[in-house]
């Protein structure tokens, strides 16, 4: 049951709801547009507000579903299973979907559900520390690695030894994923959002 299960909780974070939605509503591969990625951002750029939340919504409810599997399922499992464990492949999955040929999101979104599961206090905390940091940078990219930072250092204060672990894994993640957005950054060339522009 235990690998059931972590393998459901991949297969529920592989869906590419950025996919699906581009090519379902818009007859539109985002894959070919924009920066290429399936995550929400891109959706946001590519196919405007409506798709964007849509598609931000349902990446964040996967990281939650799949981290809720065990209590679904009314499985405890063994010493080392945990629902924040099976949310952690969940993560995995959006990022590298089965069902996209492995190309998938940037892990922010799906980590942000998992967080959700664990703590919705402080899933709150950093939703109100992303936009306003969002409203300052400018940047999506800048300010998602610098979310996942500052919920590592909140779980470490909240005293939860391993939704901490596993912050400390979803940063090196999301850190990882931006990796080509850091060296835009640092060139100033990595685009700007603005909350006035007009959408499609």
């Amino acid at each position: 049951m235990s690998l059931f299960i972590i393998v459901l909780a991949y297969l529920i974070g592989s869906i590419p709801f950025g996919l699906v939605i581009g090519k379902s509503f818009y007859g539109v591969d985002i894959r070919q547009h924009g920066s290429g990625n399936l995550g929400g951002t891109n959706t946001f750029r590519t196919l405007g507000k409506k798709a964007g939340i849509i598609v931000t919504l349902g990446d964040i409810l996967k990281g939650t579903l799949a981290a809720s599997l065990p209590v679904l399922f009314h499985y405890s499992g063994p010493d080392w299973f945990n629902p924040l464990l099976v949310g952690l492949f969940a993560v995995i999955g959006h990022m590298y979907p089965i069902f996209a040929g492995f190309r998938g999101g940037k892990a922010v979104a799906t980590s942000a559900g998992l967080l959700l599961f664990a703590s919705p206090i402080l899933f709150l905390a950093l939703l109100i520390f992303f936009i306003c940091c969002l409203k300052i940078t400018k940047y999506v990219s800048l300010t998602s690695m610098l979310s996942a930072i500052a919920g590592t250092i909140g779980a470490y204060f909240a005293g939860e030894r391993l939704l901490f672990i596993i912050m400390i894994v979803l940063t090196i993640f999301v850190v990882y994923r931006h990796r080509a957005n850091i060296t835009r950054i640092i060139n100033k060339t990595e685009p700007k959002v603005s909350f006035l522009s007009k959408k499609k």
